[in-house]
């Protein structure tokens, strides 16, 4: 069986292990070789009760937060699942803040304000499910790759601290760090001292260092 998470925004992903594992790094703060074990263990205790619960084959993304909460307060770690809220809280505060502007981007001028552009269609707030939509249908990216490339360009969204961000400027992003990605799993394919071992542990060492939001919802 394979658990499905529904988000958020009502959209379904598959369940992801190391999201799990991301999520409890991201608590612990400081990452370093004892904690990223402590996390992992944590995270199989997770998912084994996930999947061995009774119940539906579905779960929110907002119960997978409060159990991985509830398995730090249950082991000790009261302060890294305190850290974990405050930075949900502080995320989706970030999110509610952005407003996306439709415009083209040959519309930008510095002598214009960005409000003041012709729009192409009314503004709306941050959405990343949006920008995995569009990456799997019109760009044919796989769903995997896709979520990847639309936590990157939320990262660089969210850290930028811009409250009006033109759809062109997201799309450039999401582009960009699209093609790297894919750059980057070609190199790998080719390289002939990579093995499907070092391939596994290179994308793992990858989802659990960059900066995530783990499970908060979308």
């Amino acid at each position: 069986m394979q658990l499905r998470v529904i988000k958020a925004d009502a959209t379904e992903e598959e369940y992801f292990h190391t999201k799990v594992i991301a999520t409890f790094v991201n608590a612990f703060a400081a990452p370093d070789e004892n904690n990223t074990s402590i996390a992992q263990q944590l995270a199989e205790a997770v998912t084994f009760y996930l999947y061995n619960k009774n119940g539906s084959s579905k779960i929110t993304s907002s119960e997978i937060l409060s159990i991985i909460k509830a398995a730090l307060v249950s082991t000790g770690f009261s302060n890294a699942a305190e850290f974990l809220t405050e930075h949900q809280l502080r995320r989706n505060l970030a999110r509610m803040r952005v407003k996306v502007i439709k415009t083209d981007m040959k519309n930008l001028s510095a002598s214009i304000p960005l409000l003041q552009t012709d729009p192409l269609g009314p503004d709306g707030y941050w959405n990343k499910s949006k920008i995995i939509y569009d990456l799997i249908n019109e760009h044919n990216l796989d769903p995997a790759s896709a979520r990847t490339v639309a936590a990157l360009v939320e990262e660089k969204i969210l850290d930028s601290g811009f409250r009006l961000v033109p759809t062109g400027f997201i799309k450039f992003l999401a582009l960009w760090q699209a093609q790297a990605i894919l750059s980057a799993a070609r190199q790998l394919r080719t390289s002939p001292k990579t093995d499907s071992d070092s391939v596994y542990n290179t994308d793992m060492d990858i989802r659990l260092r960059q900066p995530q939001n783990g499970l908060c919802p979308v």
